[in-house]
C-alpha cells in the first residue's frame, strides 16, 4: 500500500517500502501521550480525576451567545458558527484533560504509539466508534478529515497538514503519520484534530457548504433544530457510542443545550435576570460585585460561582495594524500606548477589581520576568539584538498611569515619542511628517458594550495628543470579514493562551502568517526574534528548555508594544441557576468555556 507523501505543496503517490526502511523507532502502544514525561493517569483510569463519574443525565439548559449566525460548520473560514459546536457534535483521536498543562488519552482511538524524535505516531481506533447516524468512524475517515481540513477548511488546520510528510493506514483500524523533524509537539497535535464522515461530503462542497450541510460528527450531541442567526437546538444523542469511553465518563449530562442569540451582552444579561438563560459568565468584577441583586439571585434561584485557574493571562486590548503607517513605527505604538490610561479606565469602569496584563502569558510561570533577560533567555534572543523593540533585553513594563482623568506625565512622554516619530503640532492636529493629520478609526463589533466604553474614555485622551480617533462600530459578520481581511486601523483582540504554547504560536505571531489573510495574526507582527523563539520553543526537548523559549517570544511580544493590554481574569464568574452543578475538584482549566456546561449536571 502507497503512502501519500507531501512535500512542497505537492503529493506524490511512493511505494510503502521505500518508507518503511528508514522509519523512526517506535515505542509501545499507550493510553494516552504526553508534551513532557508521562501522562498523569494510568491506563486503568476509569474518569478524569475533575470529573463527578455518577453525576445523573437529564436536564435542558439555554446558554446565550452574542452576535448570530449564518453557517453550522465551524471547520471552515466561510460564514460565522457557533463556536460550541466543534466541541460538542465532533471528536478527535485524543481527548484532552483540563487538569494537566497538554496531555492527550485516547477518543476515538484507544491506543497511540509515538516514536522517540516525534517524528512519527500511530493511532489505532476503537472498534465501537461511531458518528451519530450509526455509521463507523473508520481510518479512510480520518485520512480525509485531515487532508480536507489541511486544504479546504480554515486556515488555522492548514499548519499540521504543511508539515505532515505522510499518513497512511497501517492494519485494519489504524493510522500511521510522519511529520518533518524538529517539531515534538506534532505528534499530538495529529491527535485533536477534528474527524469527520467522508460519505456525507461526496459530491458536496465542503468550503461553501450551505447552512443546512450540518457536519456529521462523533460526539455526545447532534443539531437537533435550529433558525438562522436566532437559535440552535443541540440533543444528547441517545445512541452515543463513547459514553463509557473514560475521558468521556461523567461528562456531558445534560440532555438538551439551546444556544439562543442576542445582540448585545446588555440584552443577554437582562435575558439571564428574566430566567431566559440558565448561566452566564461575567468578565467585570464590578458589574459582578454590584448588578447580581435581581430577585431570582435574591430568592436563590440564581447562584454566583467563582472559579478560580492556573491559566496564563493571554492578551485582551487594542490590536494595531503593524501593515499600516504609522502604527509600523514602534515609537507610535509606544506613543499610543502611554495615552492609554489604563488605571483611570480600570477604576471607571471595574472599580479597580481587576489587575492589568502585564505580558502575554502573565499569572503563569511562562511569563517573561521583570528587569533584564535572565542569561538563558538573553543567549536565545542575542542574535536578534540589532532589530529587538527598544526594552526586550534589558526590561520593559507597561505604562503606568497616577490614575487620574488628566494622565499628565504619560501624555508627555508620548508627546515625546510623536516628536521622535516625526510628529508635530499645529493648531491643536497632530501631524506627521509630509504634513498629514494623524486620524485613525477603531474597529468593533456592536455588541461590545464595555469596549466601546473604553474606547470613548481613550478617544478623549488622544484627541489631547491632537489624534483624531473614531469609533467604528459594525455587526459580527462584518466585525469577522474585516478583521479576517485585515481592514481595520485598531481593533479589539482578545487571544487566550495555554499552559502549553505550541504551533498554534505560528498561526498567532509569524511572519507567515502576518499575510496569511483569516489568520489570528491580526496586529501583523512579522519579527525574525518571534520567528526564531517560537522554533526555538517546538523544538525544546525538556520543560526548562521550553520555558526559557516561551519566556523569550513573551519579551518579544510584550516588547513590540503590538496591542494595548486591557485586564486580566484571574478566575471565571458563572451565574447559573441553582439546578446547575459542578464538581467540587477544580481543574487547571476550570473556568474554560467547555467545562461549563461539559463536567456539570442537572439536580433538583
Amino acid at each position: 500500500m502507497g503512502f501519500y507523501i507531501f512535500q512542497n505543496g505537492l503529493r506524490n503517490l511512493i511505494s510503502a517500502a521505500l518508507i518503511l526502511g528508514c522509519g523512526a523507532a517506535v515505542s509501545e502502544p499507550t493510553h494516552g501521550i504526553a508534551m513532557y514525561g508521562d501522562p498523569a493517569l494510568p491506563p486503568d483510569f476509569v474518569s478524569l480525576p475533575y470529573v463527578n463519574p455518577d453525576a445523573p443525565r437529564g436536564g435542558s439548559i439555554v446558554l446565550g451567545n452574542t452576535g448570530g449566525f449564518d453557517s453550522l460548520n465551524p471547520f471552515v473560514r466561510k460564514g460565522n458558527a457557533p463556536w460550541q459546536l466543534a466541541d460538542f457534535t465532533h471528536e478527535s483521536l485524543m481527548g484532552r484533560s483540563l487538569d494537566e498543562p497538554f496531555t492527550l488519552y485516547g477518543l476515538l482511538a484507544e491506543s497511540v504509539e509515538v516514536s522517540e524524535d516525534r517524528t512519527e505516531v500511530r493511532f489505532v481506533l476503537r472498534p465501537e466508534a461511531a458518528f451519530s447516524d450509526g455509521t463507523p468512524v473508520t481510518v479512510e475517515d480520518v485520512i480525509w478529515s485531515y487532508e480536507t481540513l489541511g486544504t479546504q477548511g480554515h486556515p488555522k488546520y492548514h499548519g499540521l497538514w504543511a508539515q505532515i510528510t505522510s499518513i497512511t493506514q497501517d492494519g485494519p483500524r489504524a493510522v500511521k503519520i510522519t511529520f518533518d523533524p524538529g517539531n515534538r509537539e506534532l505528534a499530538l497535535l495529529a491527535g485533536m484534530r477534528p474527524i469527520l464522515s467522508k460519505a456525507q461530503w461526496e459530491g458536496r462542497d465542503f468550503a461553501n457548504a450551505p447552512l443546512a450541510d450540518v457536519p456529521l460528527g462523533s460526539g455526545p450531541y447532534v443539531v437537533s433544530d435550529y433558525e438562522g442567526g436566532r437559535f440552535v437546538q443541540l440533543t444528547r444523542n441517545p445512541d452515543y457510542w463513547g459514553a463509557d469511553v473514560p475521558v468521556r465518563r461523567g461528562t456531558h449530562n445534560f440532555d438538551e443545550i439551546r444556544i439562543d442569540f442576542y445582540g448585545d451582552g446588555t440584552v443577554l444579561l437582562e435575558g439571564f435576570k428574566a430566567g431566559e438563560i440558565s448561566a452566564i459568565r461575567e468578565f467585570n468584577a464590578e458589574r459582578w460585585a454590584s448588578q447580581y441583586d435581581f430577585p431570582r439571585a435574591l430568592s436563590g434561584d440564581v447562584v454566583q460561582s467563582e472559579i478560580p485557574h492556573g491559566k496564563p493571562s493571554g492578551m485582551t486590548g487594542l490590536a494595531m495594524n503593524t501593515r499600516r503607517a504609522p502604527f509600523d513605527d514602534w515609537r507610535v505604538r509606544a506613543a499610543l500606548m502611554h495615552a492609554f490610561n489604563f488605571e483611570y479606565i480600570n477604576d471607571t469602569l471595574t472599580g479597580g477589581a481587576q489587575p492589568r496584563i502585564t505580558s502575554y502569558f502573565s499569572n503563569s510561570a511562562l511569563a517573561m520576568q521583570t528587569g533584564p533577560a535572565s542569561p538563558e533567555v538573553a543567549a536565545l534572543l542575542e542574535p536578534y539584538a540589532d532589530d529587538l523593540p527598544e526594552g526586550t533585553l534589558d526590561g520593559y513594563a507597561l505604562p503606568v498611569s497616577d490614575g487620574t482623568a488628566r494622565n499628565r506625565a504619560n501624555l508627555r512622554k508620548a508627546t515625546k515619542l510623536l516628536q521622535e516619530a516625526g510628529f508635530s503640532a499645529e493648531g491643536g492636529t497632530l501631524r506627521g511628517p509630509d504634513g498629514t493629520p494623524f486620524t485613525f478609526d477603531i474597529l468593533l463589533p456592536k455588541g461590545s458594550t464595555e469596549n466601546i466604553a473604553i474606547a470613548d474614555i481613550y478617544v478623549g485622551a488622544l484627541a489631547r495628543l491632537g489624534i483624531t480617533a473614531g469609533i467604528e462600530t459594525v455587526d459580527d459578520a462584518q466585525f469577522l470579514a474585516r478583521t479576517n481581511s485585515f481592514d481595520f486601523d485598531m481593533t479589539y483582540f482578545r487571544r487566550a493562551l495555554s499552559l502549553s504554547p505550541g504551533n498554534e504560536q505560528r498561526y498567532y505571531w509569524s511572519s507567515e502568517a502576518a499575510e496569511a489573510e483569516g489568520s489570528r495574526n491580526l496586529p501583523g507582527i512579522a519579527s525574525p526574534a518571534v520567528d526564531a523563539m517560537i522554533d526555538a520553543m517546538l523544538g525544546a526537548e525538556g520543560q526548562d528548555q521550553f520555558v526559557t523559549a516561551t519566556r523569550a517570544l513573551d519579551r518579544v511580544l510584550t516588547a513590540g508594544r503590538y496591542v494595548i493590554p486591557f485586564w486580566q481574569f484571574t478566575e471565571g464568574r458563572i451565574a447559573h441557576v441553582r439546578q446547575m452543578k459542578h464538581p467540587d475538584l477544580l481543574p487547571i482549566y476550570g473556568d474554560g468555556p467547555t467545562y461549563m456546561p461539559e463536567v456539570w449536571w442537572w439536580e433538583e
